[in-house]
């Protein structure tokens, strides 16, 4: 069952709409000195997870080996009452194909992957850790 609203509802349009259509979202893990430390990335949004890729020297990976603990939310843009906010545990996780291997991730992110690393193998080898974010929970405006 899913974590997210109802789709019915205007909340639930929204966060479904954002999830589909927004290409950067702001992760935030807690550094080692409890500070929080929001980063963009790119995601892709499969049964209620997010997949993130990373650089090997990402901070955030060692942040999130010790306390795994995260929230996401969005750009709030020209809205300010378009607020949305998930949190969730993250993972890093060894059985996920490579970037240049994961179809949609290539639809969504291929071009910007090609202009950053120059194809789409060394955006994968640049970008090397898989993570996965199990969202629990939901809030907005």
């Amino acid at each position: 069952m899913s974590v997210l609203p109802d789709p019915r509802t205007p909340f639930g349009a929204r966060v479904q709409r954002r999830l589909r259509e927004e290409r950067l979202i702001w992760l935030t893990s807690v550094g080692r000195d409890g500070t929080p430390q929001p980063n963009p990335v790119w995601f892709l949004w499969e049964d209620d997870t997010f997949l993130v890729y990373n650089a090997a020297s990402a901070r955030r990976l060692s942040h999130i080996r010790r306390r795994p603990r995260v929230s996401l939310h969005f750009e709030t843009g020209a809205d300010a009452n378009d607020v949305v906010v998930l949190t969730g545990e993250a993972e890093l996780v060894e059985d996920q194909p490579p970037a240049h291997r994961v179809p949609e991730y290539v639809a969504r992110y291929g071009e910007d992957m090609v202009r950053i690393s120059g194809s789409l193998e060394a955006f994968s080898a640049e970008y090397p850790v898989p993570m996965r974010v199990r969202v629990s929970g939901v809030r907005g405006l």
